[in-house]
């Protein structure tokens, strides 16, 4: 049953609807919406919502920016994704100049950035809508003010701890689907933003995940994404606490699902519970993305991780221990403030030791608004770069060793979409998320199927469904 905030939102959905068809029918044709989404899989799902809502109020999905209603779903990470933004903003505005029925709205984690809002009220005039990450599921009613007055409208909210349930979600896969399971972050990583833009942790109750997931499944669904900036932390704050590794349990038991993954972990919440929990679950994909950040502990100290380099070391043997062959893969950070050269020997050293499947590597870049940003001793940007590069052909090498070790070998393969440079190929994932390449069809996709792997280029491989699958 839905909420009153849910009830209440569809009400402004239907009044947004009215204002639609009139819209569309006065022009002779539907109204078209584009949706560009940055950053991360919690902004994806958040964007899936967003189209849900649209397409209820009568939009139908248009094939670029020259469409009617343009939303930008941003990411505030790195600095370089707001300009990003302002630069698309001013192509929008010439785009609207030729098209006065366009909407624009700007929404996501650059919206809670007071200063952000702020020029967008000032130089950004012709934009129709901001609004940030807590309020997301205003969205219907925000629109239905700005359709109703013709003003701009900012709504944003510093923090909430609201979780509203069963508002419209349109997929961008049939057979598969990301689920958060909490919202926010508590860690306050010294160069992280995240915490300032998408609030305090807050769980989801378990009987509303259980719930969306069997309706997903009962709806094609066949692999699910449980999402979270730390989804290790869940459960803390529900008034009957719930771990992660109880909510993996209970998924787990879901008839129908067939492959369950999760990110974000972060080490110093990494349970020898959990680590039981992914060796019994049967669904669980053997699959962790355990970010590192830095092998040094001194630079892991300054960095507000919560766990040093042995703590990580130790629970990288736990896991290898209890699940000999799941694939690892991190974030590593290159060139923090006051990283020496023996400081990065010891993120090398990790890198050597754990073997990781893969790594997204990235140089340090300042983000205004973190502790970090203000600190002493930035690393010049030519040692940097040395530095990186010099990590990045590490991280790559071992990768295509670990990769080399499954040539030959018949694993299972979720085929996910056609092949977009093989004519006649599908591509599809592994249980470890490495890519597969092979021959298929079309309405083979969201399917399962044993898939010799017959050549490994280094970070994919190119196949073939096993004679005797």
């Amino acid at each position: 049953m839905r909420d009153l905030e849910a009830n209440t939102q569809y009400e402004y959905m239907e009044r947004a609807k009215a204002h639609v068809e009139a819209l569309s029918k006065e022009i002779g044709r539907p109204l078209t919406y584009f949706v560009k989404t940055f950053g991360c899989q919690m902004n994806a799902r958040d964007s899936e919502k967003l189209v849900g809502i649209l397409e209820n109020i009568g939009y139908v999905e248009g094939e670029d920016e020259h469409s009617d209603f343009i939303v930008y779903n941003t990411c505030t990470v790195r600095e370089n994704a707001n300009n990003k933004v302002y630069g698309r903003l001013g192509y929008l505005q010439n785009y609207k100049k030729k098209n006065p029925l366009m909407k624009i709205a700007l929404c996501g984690c650059m919206m809670q950035e007071p200063e952000v809002v702020e020029n967008i009220r000032k130089h950004y005039k012709f934009v129709d809508i901001v609004f940030g990450t807590h309020n997301i599921f205003k969205f219907a009613e925000i629109l239905c003010n700005n359709l109703e007055s013709g003003s701009q409208v900012i709504d944003i909210w510093k923090d909430t701890d609201k979780i509203v349930e069963d508002l419209p979600v349109k997929r961008k896969f049939s057979f598969k689907s990301g689920v958060n399971i909490m919202f926010g972050c508590n860690n306050f990583c010294s160069y992280c933003i995240v915490p300032y833009v998408r609030g305090r942790e807050r769980s989801r109750d378990p009987k509303d995940i259980i719930r969306e997931i069997e309706n997903l499944v009962a709806d094609g669904v066949c692999e699910v994404m449980l999402l979270g900036q730390n989804v290790n932390s869940y459960g803390k704050n529900l008034e009957n606490p719930v771990t992660f590794a109880e909510l993996l349990r209970e998924v787990n038991k879901i008839e129908g699902l067939k492959r369950i993954r999760f990110m974000t972990s972060h080490p110093k919440d990494l349970s020898d519970d959990l680590i039981l929990a992914m060796k019994e679950c049967d669904k669980v994909c053997k699959h962790l993305h355990l970010p590192l950040q830095s092998g040094s502990s001194r630079i892991l100290r300054v960095m507000n991780r919560s766990y040093d380099k042995e703590k990580y070391l130790d629970e990288v043997r736990r896991l290898k221990e209890q699940i000999p062959d799941i694939a690892l893969t991190t974030d590593i950070i290159v060139g923090f403030p006051g990283e020496t050269e023996e400081d990065f020997q010891e993120t090398m050293d990790v890198v050597k030791t754990v073997r990781y499947d893969s790594a997204f590597t990235f140089i340090y870049s300042k983000r205004t608004g973190t502790r970090a940003a203000t600190m002493e001793d930035q690393v010049p940007e030519d040692v940097v770069k040395d530095r990186f590069d010099r990590l990045l052909k590490e991280v790559q090498t071992i990768s295509s060793e670990k990769a080399k070790l499954y040539e030959g070998k018949v694993m299972p393969v979720l085929a996910e979409e056609m092949d977009e440079q093989k004519e006649g190929y599908v591509t599809g994932r592994l249980d470890n998320n490495s890519i597969v390449h092979f021959p298929g069809t079309e309405d083979m996709i969201g399917n399962i199927y044993n898939v010799r792997l017959d050549e490994c280029k280094g970070f994919y491989y190119m196949g073939e469904i096993a004679a005797d699958a």
